[in-house]
């Protein structure tokens, strides 16, 4: 373990015992800072180029969007962590071939977005601003982290007939166990950082680590067709019907 880390570890330890509370604001603002900002690729310029730029303002930070076309019903992008719009390049040009209208954007502390941290809120926020400016989308294609924040926003009604999950994330208590082994923390920590994600980020939501497990309840997904997808395979997610393919064999990362 590196010193910095190790101090860090020990530190919040020691916090989650005496002031959990602060402790778990601290290990949260830890939580949801990106893992560096990887620059755009050669590959994506071209097509990153010609996209449509647009901006939302979210939780302060100004968040870069993206458009190719200009149709009704379009397909939003929704990358993972420590990712970028611009990985999906490669759906976007298949996409596009296809005659689909295409949307995408850059969280906040991701891309070309300000801010240096993004919580699954404010992916959720994103979204609905999206679906807001380009009415209801036809598909919504997500990698990582950004499918369980996929999935947790429909449950505020939005109505979609495909979603596709690359590599997906299905449960928010994956990521925190992620979180959990990298620092590396202990019971005290985890258990601080999950009452301010109870208690601060959803303070006053019901039952929110169901609603942040897919596992268990997909919400109005249920009625979308729905399949997660990884390099070698595509399976539909339970209990959903129905499949839907990815356009291009590549997957973001």
């Amino acid at each position: 373990m590196r010193p910095m880390a190790a101090l860090v570890s020990v530190t919040l330890d020691i916090a989650a015992r005496v002031a959990p509370g602060l402790a778990g604001k601290a290990a949260f603002a830890l939580f949801i800072r990106p893992l560096g900002r990887p620059p755009l690729r050669p590959a994506e310029v071209e097509v990153m180029g010609r996209a449509e730029r647009g901006w939302l303002t979210v939780n302060g930070a100004s968040v870069t969007t993206y458009g190719w076309g200009d149709g009704p019903r379009p397909v939003l992008l929704v990358h993972g962590w420590s990712s970028r719009a611009s990985r999906f390049a490669a759906f976007v040009e298949a996409l596009r071939a296809q005659g689909h209208t295409v949307v995408a954007f850059d969280a906040p502390g991701h891309g070309e977005s300000g801010g240096r941290a993004a919580s699954i809120r404010d992916f959720r926020e994103i979204i609905n601003g999206l679906h807001r400016e380009h009415g209801e989308f036809s598909a919504i294609v997500a990698h990582s982290i950004g499918v369980l924040s996929t999935l947790f926003t429909l449950r505020d009604g939005m109505r979609v007939e495909r979603v596709v999950g690359i590599g997906g994330v299905a449960h928010f208590d994956y990521v925190i166990e992620g979180f959990r082994r990298s620092l590396p923390a202990g019971p005290a920590v985890v258990r601080a950082l999950r009452g301010h994600v109870e208690n601060r980020l959803f303070a006053g939501v019901p039952d929110i680590w169901r609603r942040l497990d897919a596992r268990v309840d997909p919400g109005p997904a249920r009625n979308a067709s729905c399949s997660c997808t990884t390099p070698r395979t595509t399976r539909p997610l339970p209990p959903s019907r129905g499949r839907s393919r990815s356009p291009t064999g590549s997957v973001p990362g």
